[in-house]
């Protein structure tokens, strides 16, 4: 595909990109450097330089690249060669040019993308330095693109020196030409080093004119010492009579006019022309490169938002500490509900708290220990003052106690919780990653224990993280075919013994083990990333159902749903159930949503606000298993709940317990003082259902009254089994 003139010269831009013969030629090492620094900086597996050809485009360099579709039609870089700036793809999927590009939905697709236009002295795009993800990136920050662009400037000048050497390899007369186009000082000289070409680039960095400086020796560049130096290296081109273009890029001392100091870099060429030596230089002040890329490298191995050391230099210090044999630990620390501050303070309150951990966990550290931080709010600490495990957790602890102590921030007072795994090395790992993992596996089982809790790695949890693997797959697997499914156990009013509606209980219809009873996978589900989606086709399962049914005999039929704490973190919680309502015609009043401590502890700032709108709207909220967790009263108090459920335990045991039956009376008093309904769920015997109904109880669930059942068995025994006079069920003889 020919790309025409008209789009920025394109027929001179093909001219400037064929005075760094770079096609066809292999990767430019000089630019190694910058592609590496590029993916550390930005933590992004692929960066590269790629030059723009007319057809194609080509790498200059490049990391993280295997293979790759080079056609200039489908790059994105060929998008960034007609702007003047950097252009951040966030996500390609989402993106109108690119969402269907083969580079986005290949088998290793494109989904982020970043780059900056490299340009020729002549202002010409010749290609672009570009950073590139699989997963997409929703933030790339303007203090990002600066350093984007610095890099490409870089990548530049390294380009620049390219173009001089390739026109020194051709004539004097070809690099004289080219070097008055060129931002660089050139300077030619002859085989006595006495200066013969001086640029306008060398004007101005040396401030002698041209006039001044032609005839005139070498050493009006740099002092004496230097002076020495390089006239060691012409000796040596001149003994030996050899070539050289661009091989000797070596730092020197320079002088400028009035004599002050500065860092240059000469690149040298030497070359035969008319039967004579001649000797170029490429001068650089590299005054700037060097602060650049000492800021280049700050930013690659610190975090700018609290100066902590980030997973880069975490990385290099664990790795110099196990290669040389110490002992190294490392604990990972999560803060539990930090995005509850995000969103109920704001950003720059939780900026704001995150430098306040890095510095209260910096307090607890020595010298020869480091703090990084490793992600939005997790951190680490490397330990390699002691080599003592117990020492070592003590220190976790005390920093995590530190932690809790309550922080100010824009007028509240926050607390905070935070959770931390451990691992050692060479006690549970020799080599830097298997490391970090093992500490990531502790901090996982951490959190699975409710949070606030410190664990030390062992080899049990790799085997539980292996086995969660092989279970996530076989969940993927089965909500892609839909295995799981809805059983249906009945709810009776004790009342007048009506059946008034049923929970919805997942199965899982597994090919080989048959049917999967929720202790068998919930867990597992609970905690995977299909939670949402599984859970949202379940509500909707149920409410077709519920929808169904009320057609069908039972006007006033209610059906209660289960959630995942990942349903009502989606955002999308109370949108969802309002849609679904609506498809099935039902109202609000027909859906009841069940919900456990474990579901929302810890999460009251995400999950107070859905809830409430849900029960604005209609639709009841139950409290699952009450009685079982330490917070449930002042959840009662601030939850915005139509219903409590007994847990089958205090049902269980109020038969021949006299503390079971007064938790029960406790909570049936609760229920009246805050408005509530309370429905006894696991009840297996008459006596169990006599209690609860003496008790006050208004609702029964449980194998005396009825099994789950698969929907068509449900409807078949209790709904067949409703007095259309009476209401009353004669099912179960209730």
């Amino acid at each position: 595909m020919r790309y025409p003139s008209a789009i920025l010269g394109e027929d001179d831009r093909l001219v400037s990109l064929r005075e760094y013969d770079l096609e066809d030629k292999g990767p430019l090492p000089s630019l190694d450097p910058v592609v590496e620094i590029a993916a550390r900086l930005f933590d992004m597996p692929v960066s590269a330089v790629n030059l723009v050809g007319s057809e194609h485009v080509f790498f200059a360099a490049s990391r993280g690249i295997r293979e790759a579709d080079m056609r200039r039609e489908v790059s994105f870089c060929a998008h960034v060669i007609t702007q003047d700036d950097v252009l951040v793809v966030p996500d390609a999927l989402e993106d109108p040019r690119f969402f269907d590009n083969p580079l986005t939905t290949g088998a290793t697709p494109t989904r982020f993308y970043a780059g900056v236009p490299l340009r020729s002295p002549s202002g010409h795009a010749l290609g672009v330095l570009c950073v590139i993800d699989s997963k997409p990136h929703r933030v790339f920050t303007p203090a990002d693109r600066e350093s984007l662009r610095d890099l490409g400037l870089v990548a530049s000048e390294k380009l620049e020196l390219r173009r001089m050497e390739v026109a020194a390899s051709n004539s004097r007369t070809l690099f004289e030409n080219s070097a008055a186009t060129s931002p660089n000082a050139v300077i030619c000289f002859d085989r006595n080093l006495d200066i013969t070409a001086w640029n306008s680039g060398a004007e101005t960095m040396f401030g002698y004119s041209s006039q001044e400086a032609t005839g005139r020796s070498l050493d009006i560049l740099m002092p004496a010492e230097e002076e020495a130096r390089i006239r060691d290296a012409a000796n040596d081109i001149l003994a030996n009579a050899r070539n050289t273009v661009g091989a000797e890029c070596v730092e020197y001392a320079g002088r400028h006019r009035d004599g002050s100091p500065f860092p240059m870099e000469f690149a040298w060429s030497s070359w035969v022309d008319d039967d004579d030596r001649h000797f170029a230089a490429i001068v650089r002040d590299v005054t700037r490169n060097k602060q650049q890329e000492a800021r280049l490298r700050h930013l690659g191995n610190f975090d700018t938002l609290t100066g902590l050391a980030n997973r880069n230099l975490l990385y290099r210090r664990l790795a110099d500490a196990i290669d040389s044999g110490n002992p190294a630990a490392l604990a990972i620390i999560d803060l539990d509900g930090f995005n509850a501050v995000n969103n109920t303070l704001g950003h720059e309150a939780g900026d704001e708290l995150l430098r306040v951990v890095a510095e209260r966990l910096t307090d607890r550290i020595t010298e020869k220990d480091l703090i990084a931080r490793v992600g939005g709010d997790e951190f680490a600490m490397m330990l390699v003052s002691t080599s003592d495990l117990q020492a070592v957790t003590e220190v976790v602890e005390g920093a995590m106690a530190d932690l809790s102590v309550p922080i100010r921030l824009g007028g509240e007072e926050i607390r905070i919780q935070c959770s931390a795994g451990i691992a050692m090395s060479p006690l549970h790992a020799g080599e830097v990653r298997v490391l970090v993992a093992n500490a990531d596996l502790a901090l996982f089982e951490a959190k699975l224990e409710g949070g606030g809790n410190v664990v030390v790695f062992e080899p049990a949890l790799r085997m539980a993280a292996a086995a969660r693997r092989d279970g996530n797959v076989a969940l993927h697997r089965a909500a892609e075919r839909n295995e799981f499914l809805l059983h249906y156990q009945p709810q009776f009013r004790l009342s007048d013994n009506a059946l008034v509606g049923a929970e919805a209980l997942m199965r899982w219809q597994h090919p080989e083990l048959g049917l999967l009873q929720p202790a068998e996978f919930l867990s597992a589900l609970e905690f995977s990333p299909l939670s949402a989606s599984v859970g949202f086709r379940m509500l909707d399962d149920a409410c077709s159902q519920a929808a169904l049914w009320r057609t069908r005999g039972a006007p006033d039929f209610r059906v209660a749903v289960n959630l995942f704490a990942s349903q009502i973190r989606d955002g999308n919680l109370v949108e969802t159930v309002a849609a679904t309502l609506e498809r099935y015609a039902l109202p609000p009043d027909a859906l009841e949503l069940e919900i456990t401590e474990s579901t929302i502890l810890n999460q009251q700032d995400q999950t107070l606000p859905p809830l409430f709108a849900l029960k604005a709207m209609g639709v009841g909220l139950a409290f699952d298993d009450y009685g079982t967790g330490y917070a449930s009263l002042s959840l009662l108090k601030s939850y915005p709940l139509t219903h409590i459920k007994i847990d089958k335990s205090f049902v269980r045991g109020m038969v021949t317990s006299g503390s079971d039956r007064a938790i029960v009376a406790a909570i049936m008093d609760l229920a009246r003082g805050f408005g509530l309904d309370v429905i006894g769920e696991g009840v297996e015997t008459a006596e169990q259902r006599d209690l609860l109904r003496i008790a006050g109880c208004n609702i029964v669930q449980g194998d005396l009254t009825g099994r789950p059942t698969p929907p068509e068995s449900f409807a078949a025994e209790f709904m067949a089994s409703q007095d259309s006079e009476t209401g009353e069920s004669r099912a179960r003889g209730l």
